[in-house]
Parts: C-alpha cells; structure tokens; sequence
C-alpha cells in the first residue's frame, strides 16, 4: 500500500497497531506516529512487541521498553566444512545482528514544525518524502529492521538473525537500553558473528565510530570583593591557559583499516562567578573530545591529561571507540551489496557497545545524519526502500547463490 502524499492528511491519536505488511514508506510513518521521546517509549515498545508476537519463526525477549527478536533456524544440511562428511553433514548458521533504538530526542518547539507527531508527507522535486521526529533518527532505520524480520525465514536465509529494538539511546549512557540488555541477556547477544546498527548513514556503511568524552577543566580561587580584587584569587582567569592550548590545539585526522577519522576537542560549556562584584572563587570548562580507534579510553585519557597538565580534571563521560569492523567476510559481502565505498563514523553510535562484547560491526542506515534532530527531519521513500533492499539482498545472497 502507498502513502498518499497529501500533506494535510493526519492519523489520529492514538496511533493503529502495526501492520508489518505494508510498504517501508508507510510502516515508516506509522512508526513517526508514535511519540516515543526518550523515557516515554513503552507505547512503541509495546505495538513492535505485539506486531513480532505474530511470526512464528522468532522468539522474543522483552526487558523494560527493549526487545529481543530472535530466529533459531536449525542446522544447515550439507555444510561445507561442517559436521560429518556426506549427506546430511551439518553446519550452525552464522549469526547477525540487526538493532536500532526506538526513542528520539523531543519533539521540536518551534511552531509548524513538519517535524512534530503525527507525521507528513510532501512531494518535493519529483520525490515523496516524510517528516517527522524520528524520521532520521531513526524510525527509518528501525522500519527496516521490522519489516526484515517479518520477512525472513528458514527458507530464506542461510543465517540466523537477532533483531534488537532498545529504548534510552538519546540520553545518558547509563540509562541506555541496549547496555540494559547486554548486561541481563547477554547470552541473546553475545553469540553473534556480526552486526549492523540501523542509524542514518544516507544509504552508506559507515565503519566503527569515534569514541567521545566529556570532562571539566576545574579551577580554584579565592573570593573577594571586586572593588579589592587584589585580595582574591580569579577562577575564571585561571582558565585561561587552558583557553590557549584549546584555540592552539590542532586536531588530527588518524587512518584506521583505511578510513580518515576527524578528531575534535572543544570547549562547550565555561561556568563561574556568583554576582556581578565577586571575584570568582570556582570556574569549570565543559569539554568534549572525539578520537579515532586507534585509540584505547586510557589513551585518549592519557592524551587529554597532557594537553590539560596542572589542571583538575572532572570526567563525565567516557565511551570508547570502535575500530571500522570491514575486515571480516560478512562486511565484505554487505559492501558488495550495498556497492558503494565505505566511510568513516565521526559520532558515537552503539556499534561500540557491540565492538566491546568481541562483535565487529558497522552502522548502514537510510537518512541524513545532518537532519537528525532538526526540525525539519525528514527521509525520502527512496532511501527507505533501498536500504531494505540493499539488506535483504545481502541476507539472501547466500541463498541466491545455490
């Protein structure tokens, strides 16, 4: 069934329960009729865990507002390599992961917004597109993992699938629903070959990502009235230094695997002071630096230590990188699928997470990552129905091949 492009057209709220037989554009922009801003995802959680619930071929775990989807096809016969020589040789099926998060940031405040609940369509130089918070980032993403793991059974795939659907993506790292998985059902995950995260990546793989950190540059003074600044020690003036070696500081663009990662180290916060005549006692810079992988968190530490020596530093983030992930039989066969030329991820996504527990991946997805968490968020039917097939053509290969 197509969309209607009528930009007028809205779907009521309460959106309709899924229906996962239906074109990627318009299972998309059920999704986006969802409001799932993180923390408020169980309205989602629950309709994607009622539409799986009617295919047999998958067994799901749920945990809080995350869902594990996963086939346990058996043996193949005839394995190659597998088994006992002869007829009827088996081999276990490798196993891939497909996962992507069902919250997004808040809705936008600005009025007539085509990025707001329900969603919208619009023709826009011969091409439907569809806005709506999510749209990118990443309910496109997540429409393509739904609509695969309908699709694919026994008969046609040679592999074995995990479909991971988590909440708490876009807040803080410790609240992340993926991590809440991974450490109560670990043995769901952890058996995986390979996997592939469903964030934006316009139609592109995107190897590993950057790691990031944020700290504060802290300074101690001593306060005194501003009238007798001589009596008192100024925070804020002894960050300066720091100021220095940050607008000095040249960032490098470091080769992994073949891929030119951009690092970055800014500041993004400055605070002190109490009152308009107080010297300041207490000053703090909020920092935030992206590395390659090629670097390990403690290096990157280390590296941040010496750029910032004699100062107090406060960390509050710390996630480390992931190398590219290309450089295995399984991402050789997705490049060949997808038939374009890989590139670099320069923000964290959660392919770290799986990098940590041994599973080399890689971020593919529809969607500008520049429009995620715009106002005007929005993807184009055609890179819907591309990325599905892209991915399904790769799951089926195997298959095709026999």
């Amino acid at each position: 069934m197509s969309v209607s492009p009528n930009i007028s057209e809205r779907h009521p709220v309460p959106a309709p329960p899924l229906n996962l037989d239906v074109s990627m554009p318009e299972l998309t922009r059920a999704l986006l009729d969802y409001e799932s801003v993180s923390g408020n995802e169980r309205t989602i959680a629950d309709a994607v865990h009622t539409a799986l619930s009617f295919c047999p071929h998958l067994h799901l775990t749920r945990d809080g507002d995350a869902i594990i989807a996963r086939t346990e096809f058996p043996p193949l016969p005839g394995a190659e390599g597998e088994g006992a020589e002869g007829e009827g040789a088996e081999g276990e099926r490798t196993r891939i992961i497909l996962a992507g998060h069902l919250d997004t940031v808040p809705l936008p405040t600005v009025e007539g917004s085509l990025g707001t609940v329900p969603a919208t369509v619009r023709e826009e130089d011969g091409h439907s597109v569809l806005y709506g918070r999510g749209a990118t980032d990443m309910k496109g993403g997540v429409a393509v993992q739904l609509k695969l793991a309908a699709e694919l059974t026994a008969q046609d795939t040679d592999y074995n699938l995990t479909y991971i659907f988590y909440d708490n993506e876009e807040v803080a790292s410790e609240l992340s629903g993926l991590a809440r998985l991974i450490r109560n059902h670990g043995e769901l995950i952890t058996d995986a070959d390979f996997g592939v995260l469903l964030e934006p990546t316009n139609g592109t793989i995107e190897g590993g990502c950057n790691g990031t950190m944020r700290f504060f540059v802290r300074t101690r003074g001593l306060a005194a009235h501003s009238g007798r600044a001589w009596r008192g020690e100024n925070a804020i003036h002894a960050l300066a230094p720091a100021l220095a070696a940050l607008a000095s500081y040249e960032p490098k663009t470091i080769a992994v695997e073949g891929l030119d990662y951009r690092e970055g180290l800014n500041a993004v916060q400055i605070s002190g002071g109490v009152a308009g005549n107080v010297i300041p006692d207490a000053a703090a810079m909020h920092v935030n630096y992206r590395f390659a992988p090629d670097k390990t968190l403690d290096e990157a530490v280390a590296h941040v230590r010496e750029v910032f020596a004699g100062y107090e530093l406060d960390f509050v983030d710390l996630s480390p990188a992931a190398r590219p992930g290309l450089d295995t039989p399984l991402a050789a066969s997705l490049i060949e699928a997808v038939g374009q030329e890989p590139q670099p991820k320069y923000g964290w996504t959660d392919v770290a997470r799986l990098s940590e527990i041994g599973i080399p991946a890689v971020n593919f997805g529809p969607g500008d990552a520049l429009l995620a968490h715009t106002d005007h968020e929005h993807v184009s039917f055609s890179q819907l129905t591309r990325c599905h097939a892209d991915l399904r053509a790769w799951l089926l290969s195997d298959r095709d091949e026999d």
